[in-house]
């Protein structure tokens, strides 16, 4: 499993964000900026997040884009299921199609357990803790 582009930066925008709270609007310009994605990708991106409920979006002067929710309230994997599939293999996939050797398959569960490790990793973390977490400085306790 690969994560797209779309899926990184949704977290990145998702993360800057949260590390700007305001009751204001962000412009688009802004956050493209900040986090150096062109504003033409940036826009889509932004789209199936407003879509999804996850932004607010503004148009207009003093317009821009807002979280929708506190960013504790928001997961890594929310915001990865809405932009790419996350399944290890087709057959779980949400959109799947039965598989005629299902019932036989051997490596199903395999793969039914490491969709399951994945689904509870990313849905583990949350916005807030990739926005607000202290940066590691390669310190080690013991």
């Amino acid at each position: 499993m690969m994560i797209s582009t779309k899926g990184r930066y949704a977290l990145r925008v998702m993360v800057d964000l949260a590390e700007h709270p305001t009751d204001a609007y962000i412009p688009l310009k802004e956050i493209a900026q900040r986090q150096e994605i062109s504003e033409k990708y940036l826009e889509s991106i932004l789209k199936v997040l407003v879509r999804n409920g996850v932004l607010i979006g503004l148009r207009g002067k003093g317009g821009g884009y807002r979280l929708t929710k506190s960013p504790e309230k928001y997961t890594v994997g929310d915001i990865l299921e809405m932009m790419e599939e996350l399944a290890p293999v087709s057959c779980l996939g949400k959109e799947a199609i039965q598989c005629p050797r299902m019932a036989s398959c051997r490596t199903l569960p395999m793969w039914k357990k490491l969709d399951d490790m994945i689904h509870h990793f990313f849905h583990g973390i949350t916005i807030a803790d990739l926005a607000f977490s202290a940066q590691s400085g390669g310190d080690y306790v013991i």
